[in-house]
């Protein structure tokens, strides 16, 4: 009996390791080629770590509709995995585990995702796959390691030089008329994670029914070995730069409404990309469209390990410190900053004091959208006659004001569930809405062309977002785009600018119009496989068990989506999900679900009234209740 399989069966006679662990161990251990699997495993084993053990081997990580995100570098890191070390303080070879980002589980991922491909595909020629990757640890090793697999399978694949943001592989997959694509990122995701996010042909994240082929195709795979078609039967390996940047950055500018506007008015701003991708796009950009940009110097290389900030998350407003304190120094209007794959876009402004004010999500997105609806009317683009075809999209848990603006407008408003890929779903769904003898070549018009045809036809975009930081302005990408968005908040300053007021202005403006509408989100951390477990009885909880009655104010409707039964504005069936919402008598709400892509259950705070400091407040007092309530839950 070798060595770890002696130890392991031992640890789980004592009750030290779970059966379900020791079972992923051995299926891990006979299924990998790592060079450190066994040896990292004798030495968890050998110095009691059971809880590591247990996190790493609690279950084998499943593909899903997001595709893979976990854990690269483990909390505890053995001899055997650091090894001589790799760049930027990283260990030699990633996190051995079931559970874990490694290239166990990146291997199945991409063996199973060009199986699908390759089945599916009707085309001349060979199948073709668009890879692209952040700046994370293992990131380009992973890239690499997929488009490897996808030629030694019969795949041509486009590889990316270098880093590059989520949204231009999007793009990319779109303009090369590629059959899927795969970025590897871990989006804002603490720096010991990496993923594997994948796309379909249309540029959009993998939604049915292309999901559940994709995730039978991986999940079927217990092994990381493949055998290699011959030679002469292996695809061709593209490699994609400067030059699809360029593509990228001339259509970006499309975003822009009123370009006009930004002549003549140089407006200053800071901006970070928070170690990752977004200055390859960005810096340049907003210098060719007029602005002043200076970056923030420590935070300009792409490391992994995000040295500089607790989280590279622009939705916590650490991240943005050092960008604000340098706006301080040199007087900037603005502070703009990316997470490290550049999908998600946060912002400081000035306000009416001259003071620095951090916006949130929901903020942002409410003046993004506010503005484009405006102007689109004042261009003459949306008339009374056809704005009954134009549309605003949002999650559900994204704040309502942008549909009180957008229904003020007369324009419709479809909520989707968590997750912008059901943003790109609709997005496909008026793409493919337009007669076929009408749109020809679709991804070769002109937006004032394809404009023309979602009015005339289908349903015309104008606005999609998130509370979470990611926002679209146009269709040509199908996720959300951080490069896009700083186009959108560049012409946005201009505006404001132009009518002598400052963002934060243009906010208090539509909070006077409208009323004002607060949000705040909030969570609880649980980590590892114990945490795992917390999360999953949490949640049932709330689903068999929801609250009656929340500081002081009665549930007077309750929402659960994980029973189905569901449709949106446009009667389409809203998938089951693990999301709760709660109406309660005071006009405030909130709702509850478990993170697709962090170990944590989140929560969704709303209210609304005519004062912010007494909304402000009462949201404070909402999630002490709600804070409470969940540690009473867990016992």
């Amino acid at each position: 009996m070798s060595e770890w399989k002696s130890l392991l069966d031992e640890a789980v006679q004592r009750g030290d390791v779970s059966v379900e662990a020791g079972r992923n161990i051995e299926l891990y251990l006979q299924g990998t080629n790592s060079p450190v699997g066994g040896a990292a495993i004798i030495e968890l084993l050998e110095s009691g770590e059971w809880q590591e053990i247990d996190d790493r081997f609690f279950k084998t990580m499943a593909f899903g509709t997001g595709g893979l995100r976990g854990r690269t570098v483990g909390k505890i890191v053995t001899k055997a995995e650091q090894g001589k070390g790799g760049p930027l303080a990283r260990p030699e070879h990633p996190c051995v585990g079931t559970a874990s980002m490694n290239f166990y589980n990146l291997k199945r991922a991409m063996i199973g995702l060009v199986a699908y491909v390759k089945k599916s595909f009707t085309g001349e020629g060979r199948p073709s796959l668009v890879i692209g990757h952040d700046t994370r640890h293992f990131s380009r090793d992973f890239a690499e390691t997929c488009a490897k697999v996808a030629t030694d399978l019969g795949c041509d694949a486009y590889l990316f030089e270098a880093e590059r943001a989520t949204p231009e592989i999007s793009f990319a997959i779109r303009h090369l008329r590629a059959d899927s694509g795969v970025c590897l990122t871990a989006s804002h995701n603490p720096s010991h994670d990496n993923g594997f996010k994948a796309y379909i042909d249309d540029g959009g994240q993998l939604v049915e029914p292309h999901a559940d082929g994709v995730i039978s195709e991986v999940n079927a795979l217990e092994s990381e070995n493949y055998e290699p078609l011959s030679k002469s039967e292996q695809g061709k390996l593209i490699i994609l730069g400067a030059e699809m940047d360029r593509t990228y950055m001339d259509k970006l500018k499309t975003v822009l409404l009123r370009p006009d506007l930004l002549e003549g008015r140089k407006a200053k701003v800071v901006y970070t990309n928070l170690h990752g991708t977004g200055g390859i796009i960005i810096v340049p950009m907003l210098r060719e469209l007029g602005f002043e940009v200076i970056t923030v110097p420590e935070q300009d290389g792409g490391d992994g390990r995000f040295p500089t900030v607790e989280s590279p998350n622009p939705e916590n407003a650490g991240a943005l410190a050092k960008g604000i304190e340098l706006a301080e120094e040199v007087g900037a209007d603005a502070v703009i900053a990316t997470d490290p794959d550049c999908d998600r876009m946060g912002v400081a402004v000035r306000n009416g004091e001259g003071e620095m004010e951090l916006l949130t999500g929901n903020q942002i997105g409410s003046l993004l959208g506010w503005y484009r609806i405006k102007s689109m009317f004042e261009l003459g683009w949306l008339t009374e006659s056809n704005r009954s075809r134009a549309v605003l999209i949002k999650t559900l848990v994204t704040t309502d004001l942008q549909r009180v603006v957008a229904e003020k407008y007369g324009i419709s408003v479809v909520d989707t569930l968590t997750g912008f890929k059901f943003i790109g779903q609709k997005l496909k769904k008026y793409e493919d809405a337009i007669p076929v003898n009408k749109k020809g070549d679709y991804r070769s018009l002109t937006e004032e062309q394809s404009r023309k045809l979602r009015l005339e036809y289908s349903k015309f975009f104008v606005f999609g977002g998130e509370e979470s930081y990611g926002y679209l302005g146009s269709d040509f990408v199908r996720d959300k785009d951080g490069n896009a968005s700083a186009v959108m908040f560049a012409e946005l300053a201009a505006y404001a600018m132009s009518e002598g007021t400052t963002i934060a202005g243009l906010r208090d403006q539509i909070w006077e119009e409208y009323g004002v509408y607060l949000e705040q989100g909030k969570s609880l951390v649980m980590e590892g496989g114990e945490g795992a477990r917390k999360i999953t009885a949490l949640v049932e909880s709330y689903s068999t068990n929801p609250p009656e009655e929340i500081d002081g104010s009665s549930a007077v409707a309750v929402r659960d989506y994980a029973k189905g039964g569901f449709y949106d504005q446009e009667g389409d069936e809203i998938p089951e999900a693990s999301m709760l919402f709660v109406d309660l008598a005071d006009g405030r709400r909130f709702a509850v679900r478990p993170s697709g892509t962090e170990p944590k259950i989140k929560y969704y705070l709303f209210g609304k009234g005519d004062d912010r400091n007494e909304v402000e407040a009462s949201l404070d007092a909402l999630w002490t209740d709600l804070e409470k309530d969940a540690y009473e839950r867990m016992g």
